[in-house]
């Protein structure tokens, strides 16, 4: 019983730190920031993009193989773009930590994202074949 009790607790924490961004709410902050007509992305393609991997949500945190980890709504991969503070020789190219990254204010994510885009293109997020117009 008490397994059930803690299993349940633990759930509700999990649940209470995740936030599901509005679409309106996104494309005002995409809006604001210039990212929708960064390199001929276009709103819509952001949309799909964060709505496919993580569903806008802010907090998400996806766990990889060989110590990576790709956070936030953009769902930035650690190895090139931030700095978790725990793996070693991390490129940081974003020059962000990782919670910068999972914070309800975008800035910080948006800025990144765009420097992904100036430097690998949308490949860089493996949904972009299925968000194509």
């Amino acid at each position: 019983m008490k397994l059930y009790f803690l299993l349940g607790f633990v759930f509700l924490t999990m649940v209470v730190h995740c936030r599901k961004m509005e679409r309106r709410e996104f494309a005002k902050a995409i809006h604001q920031l210039h990212l929708n007509t960064h390199h001929d992305m276009i709103l819509t393609n952001w949309l799909c993009i964060v709505e496919v991997m993580r569903n806008l949500n802010t907090k998400a945190t996806h766990y990889k193989p060989r110590d990576q980890s790709t956070n936030g709504i953009f769902q930035i991969d650690s190895h090139y773009w931030w700095d978790d503070g725990k793996i070693p020789n991390t490129l940081n190219e974003c020059k962000v930590k990782c919670s910068e990254l999972l914070e309800d204010n975008l800035r910080k994510a948006i800025n990144c994202a765009k420097k992904i885009l100036v430097q690998e293109g949308h490949k860089a997020w493996h949904v972009f074949n299925h968000c194509k117009e």
